[in-house]
């Protein structure tokens, strides 16, 4: 058993073996990027081999597609069926999200590889689900990165293929010939593009595109037009509308400057979601917030109100949701994120899970309370309505069902969830200007409060939750120097995680000390 065995020399050809793993999420074209990589290795005199692992739960589906190559020799060499950490000479990232994967798996090494990854995003379902800001901070991914690998292309491979009428493996493509990675010519990458047979002049226009970032060889983009606040928000529509409208405008515009543009956007958005006579409504809020502001304060306390008042004002309900899928550029923003063109037929399923609360809230004001008080007509509205509905839009007789619904706009107002919100609304409102004459600071962090409710069925219900949690802690917190520290600190909390476990900790804290 302790018998020294003698030392074999490893074969000389093994360091000739070519390591590549492309990190795509589904849809991105791994799988063509990688057919494209083997047909050009065997139309080079390489045997080659290519495997894939797909993914799950990670967007639509994260693969690690494989693949190695070697020069034919008299002895086929046997290949590896997945990458290993400390192994790979060159890593292809279609994502900043899977460049990070790829350093934390070990698979970018600073001996070796060359890590060719796009900067733009498209977002887990981690970062999507977080209450708050829930978007990975990119620029840490692209400092480790930097360290990790021996040779760095990053660029919005998306953006520029995109930009050339194709998609990103194309792109991406470009730059893996660009780096010089791989020992083949450039004519060689786009004969198998040619090969594929399709889409193949869009897909050699992103190709070059990503072959001249990977050199460094792209065009300075010009500045982005600054939009004139002015025109911003500038409408078309009858003479009798408009004169409403520019009336509106007219009252916005004698607002301090410090809450002029926001009031603007906030009066843009409640009338867009109701009619004129509601922006009228909104400046009269803001114009009670105003009154009890100052220029001394910065007006802060009305920059936030023309924020958040709008934001309540602007709920969204079954009407708002019917109205946002039935809109035309809805539909025409589908059809170019598909890529679809005038002769492609699109599919489109619209997924429904109404609650029962949902359907008393479309009633009007008094039914509505009584049959929302009424367990038992509540459980027949659960019994008959929650259950998930797909819905074919693309077909008429969902599609003018919806389109009916969310014309209800004049009726809105008359309904019993639009009296719930309307009292909530001033409830909110009346105890944060309870507290403008004794802490100004606190009433600003009160009023940013209403940024934990938005959404609607269990995702309006769970920051209403929150809400309410918070404002109760913040009543514990009246009349300490440093409330209006910790009120802000209990709402960051509370963006932190659905669960609500580290506001449950804050609050802890909060009743530890008062």
């Amino acid at each position: 058993m302790n018998l020294v065995l003698p030392q074999k020399t490893p074969d000389a050809r093994v360091g000739e073996i070519t390591k590549l793993a492309v990190m795509a999420v589904g849809g991105q074209g791994g799988g063509v990027l990688t057919g494209w990589i083997e047909s050009m290795a065997r139309a080079e005199g390489y045997v080659c081999q290519a495997t894939s692992v797909a993914g799950v739960a990670q967007r639509t589906g994260a693969t690690i597609y494989y693949v190695e190559m070697a020069p034919k020799s008299a002895l086929e060499p046997v290949f590896a069926l997945a990458p290993a950490a400390g192994d790979v000479d060159v890593l292809i990232a279609a994502e900043m999200m899977e460049v990070g994967r790829a350093v934390m798996r070990g698979f970018v090494t600073p001996d070796r590889t060359t890590l060719i990854g796009s900067t733009h995003r498209a977002l887990a379902v981690s970062e999507k689900m977080a209450p708050g800001d829930g978007i990975a901070n990119a620029d840490e991914v692209r400092a480790a990165a930097e360290i990790a690998a021996q040779k760095l292309v990053l660029e919005d491979m998306e953006g520029l293929a995109v930009g050339a009428g194709s998609v990103i493996s194309a792109s991406l493509f470009g730059a893996l010939a660009g780096s010089g990675a791989l020992p083949f010519r450039r004519e060689a990458y786009e004969n198998a593009i040619r090969a594929g047979g399709k889409g193949v002049e869009p897909s050699l226009r992103a190709f070059a595109v990503g072959f001249d970032a990977a050199q460094g060889r792209l065009p300075n983009a010009a500045p982005a037009p600054v939009e004139d606040p002015e025109t911003a928000f500038r409408l078309a529509g009858p003479d009798a509308l408009q004169s409403q409208w520019d009336a509106l405008v007219t009252r916005a515009d004698a607002l301090p400057e410090a809450v002029h543009d926001l009031a603007f956007a906030g009066l843009a958005k409640v009338v867009n979601y109701q009619d004129c006579a509601y922006g009228t409504l909104y400046l009269d809020r803001l114009y009670t917030v105003l009154a009890r502001d100052s220029a001394a304060q910065d007006w802060r306390l009305s920059a936030a109100a023309a924020k958040y008042i709008a934001n309540a004002m602007a709920y969204d309900d079954v009407i708002r949701v019917a109205d946002l899928k039935t809109r035309a550029p809805r539909f025409a923003h589908i059809r170019q994120e598909m890529r679809a063109g005038d002769a492609n037929l699109m599919q489109l399923t619209e997924y429904f899970h109404p609650r029962a609360d949902e359907i008393a809230g479309l009633m009007p004001a008094r039914l509505g309370a009584k049959v929302e008080a009424s367990e038992k007509w509540m459980a027949r509205l659960n019994r008959w309505f929650d259950k998930g509905r797909r819905l074919r839009t693309d077909r008429l007789p969902a599609f003018l069902m919806l389109h009916v619904l969310g014309g209800l706009k004049g009726y809105r107002l008359k309904t019993h969830r639009h009296a719930i919100e309307v009292a909530h609304l001033d409830s909110w409102l009346s105890r944060c200007l309870a507290e403008v004459e004794a802490d100004y600071d606190s009433a600003v962090e009160l009023v940013k409060c209403r940024r934990l409710i938005k959404g609607y069925s269990d995702t309006h219900a769970r920051g209403l939750g929150k809400f309410d949690k918070v404002m109760d802690a913040a009543a514990l917190l009246r009349g300490r120097k440093d409330a209006a520290q910790w009120i802000a600190r209990l709402r960051e909390a509370a963006l932190q995680d659905t669960e609500g476990k580290a506001l449950d900790g804050a609050i802890a804290t909060v009743r530890s000390f008062v």
